[in-house]
């Protein structure tokens, strides 16, 4: 299986899986069986504890660890917990050695503080390039960038490729990806974008050993692209506003009335707990009820489940559909001696100056995203906020916009941070916080100046031309701002 996979990638490393595919950490479904099925395959499993009992989680850990020695991670959602109950689960993690714990919704410092000083580590998804950048300050080691695409709880309204293109842009850390992937060509298409893993939710939602109830697995083997939907109607249980995607259904179709008013309705049990009509809970093994009123989750990806299969063989044959992909992606091989291969070799060696001198402003760039970033929340006045926060949109777009240029000339993309963040961050005044990023914006632009010259992809210039005058634009509004202050 080795050589029909794509390859380990450092975020493998750093949770310990062979295989750039990871089950999401679905809440009921993703239990014990399907975490130890998808890690002793060789990628990595969350079990889904959002809300659970500290005694399923301790009994849901000890089954995974009886199944296989393979690493695996639990995930939990703060923002959807009652705070005494997250507190115990917090607890009951460190106190199990769990060696990861994804995170997701809104972003808790304090509770990622926690996890890392326990030598736990974290890996936060995020819907927006503002939730990835809180994320990555708060100390989280690898991020997933969620879009809009995804089935379950969905953090933010971006399409995949346009999010992910976003966070990678900024993250100094491993980055993967999750929504709408069902199968190896799109697997292949995350990673050749630069994500180093797959996340995988509907696809194995149908597998033998996911806690799904049959009904929701055969209505997924039957779904068609399209039939999924974007909705607030299930929320019962998560804060407001808290988008789901869900198979459409009589619910969707507002057939069982509005979701917002009137007395609760029970449509379900699960081993004494009523199932509220309008929650979250999706049909598991251990319900029943009307599984049709219940949120059937599942991403745009669903047309591509075309079975109900053990989760090992859905793992394997993505493995491979992503293998075949990703070849079909690259360039025909040539001979080491070709001319053409040592034409390639001479290009990227004659590109080397302008790639240094774009990885330098990526460096700077992506500092100073992170620096308006943080300067936003600190900011009391509502003119100051609004510039920053512009400033920090146009950082980000061009951290974007210089990874494609690195690209372009067959370069790799810098994962630092410039030493830029850290200077500006020990200025504790915003004003004079805001005149030091000034600096940064000049020296910046400046380094355009001297780099256009050299520059001969007409695409690429023009692009660092626009950059060239959007610093110089902020610099007149900044030292505008400042002078009214």
């Amino acid at each position: 299986m080795h050589d029909n996979s794509p390859p380990a990638t450092p975020l493998c490393r750093l949770l310990g899986c062979r295989h750039p595919l990871l089950l999401a950490g679905m809440g009921g479904v993703s239990r014990a069986e399907l975490v130890a099925a998808v890690s002793e395959a060789g990628a990595f499993g969350f079990l889904g504890m959002v809300r659970e009992p500290q005694a399923l989680i301790e009994r849901e850990v000890a089954q995974v660890r009886a199944r296989t020695p393979a690493p695996f991670g639990v995930n939990l959602i703060p923002a959807a917990t009652p705070a005494p109950l997250l507190r115990g689960q917090i607890d009951l993690c460190i106190a199990l050695r769990v060696p990861v714990v994804g995170l997701f919704w809104d972003v808790d410092a304090g509770v990622v503080a926690r996890l890392r000083a326990a030598g736990i580590t974290v890996v936060h998804q995020v819907g927006t390039v503002q939730d990835a950048l809180q994320a990555q300050e708060a100390g989280a080691q690898a991020l997933i960038a969620q879009g809009v695409e995804a089935g379950g709880h969905v953090r933010g309204r971006l399409p995949l490729a346009e999010l992910l293109a976003q966070v990678l842009a900024v993250a100094s850390v491993p980055v993967a990806a999750a929504g709408g992937l069902a199968d190896g060509r799109g697997v292949a298409r995350v990673l050749a974008q630069g994500a180093q893993a797959a996340v995988l939710g509907t696809a194995l939602i149908a597998t033998h050993e996911s806690f799904a109830h049959d009904f929701h697995k055969q209505r997924l083997v039957a779904a068609q692209a399209g039939d999924t939907v974007l909705t607030e109607d299930f929320h019962i249980h998560w804060p407001p506003h808290a988008a789901v995607r869900v198979l459409a259904s009589s619910v969707t179709r507002r057939e069982r009335g509005d979701p917002f008013t009137g007395a609760r309705t029970v449509v379900g049990d699960e081993e004494g707990r009523p199932i509220y009509l309008f929650s979250t809970d999706s049909p598991l093994r251990s319900m029943t009820g009307d599984f049709e009123a219940m949120a059937l989750y599942a991403g745009q990806g669903v047309g591509q489940v075309q079975a109900v299969e053990p989760a090992a063989g859905t793992v394997r044959r993505i493995l491979a559909e992503a293998a075949a992909h990703a070849r079909l992606l690259d360039d025909a091989p040539v001979a080491v001696a070709s001319p053409v291969c040592y034409a390639a070799d001479a290009e990227r060696e004659r590109n080397a100056p302008v790639i240094a001198r774009l990885d330098e402003l990526l460096e700077a760039e992506r500092a100073g995203a992170r620096v308006t970033l943080r300067s936003s929340a600190e900011a009391q006045d509502p003119a100051l906020r609004a510039l920053i926060d512009a400033i920090h949109r146009d950082e980000v777009r061009w951290c974007g916009l210089l990874m494609q240029a690195i690209r372009t000339l067959q370069g790799t993309p810098s994962a630092r941070t410039g030493d830029f963040y850290g200077k500006a961050m020990a200025v504790a005044d915003l004003r004079e916080r805001m005149a030091f990023l000034n600096r940064g914006q000049g020296w910046v632009a400046r380094k355009l100046r001297e780099l256009l010259p050299l520059v001969e992809d007409d695409g690429i210039r023009a692009g660092l031309q626009e950059m060239l005058r959007s610093h110089e634009e902020n610099l007149d509004k900044v030292n505008a701002q400042l002078r009214k202050e």
